[in-house]
């Protein structure tokens, strides 16, 4: 019985992937943008929509345009690859 997003639109994420290439842990990285570190894990789950801000504030922190965090898609291989490059 997870939590349910809370819009109708899933939010797609790859928090997991650029926290860990950047080297934070969930706590590390609740900290830095001033939430919850449960909240870090709903996230990276797809179990919870950010906030425009928060959102902002994660994509700055780990050092990423906002879109290659986000997403109303599910990412696919080629933009993984394509970004990395």
């Amino acid at each position: 019985m997870g939590r349910k997003p809370k819009s109708e639109d899933p939010v797609y994420t790859r928090i997991e992937e650029h926290r860990t290439r950047v080297g934070l842990s969930r706590q590390e990285l609740a900290d830095a943008v001033d939430v919850h570190y449960q909240t870090v894990g709903y996230l990276e789950r797809g179990e919870y929509a950010p906030s425009l801000a928060l959102a902002l504030r994660i994509a700055q922190l780990v050092g990423v345009p906002v879109e290659q965090l986000f997403s109303l898609t599910p990412f696919t291989t080629e933009t993984t690859e394509e970004e990395s490059a």
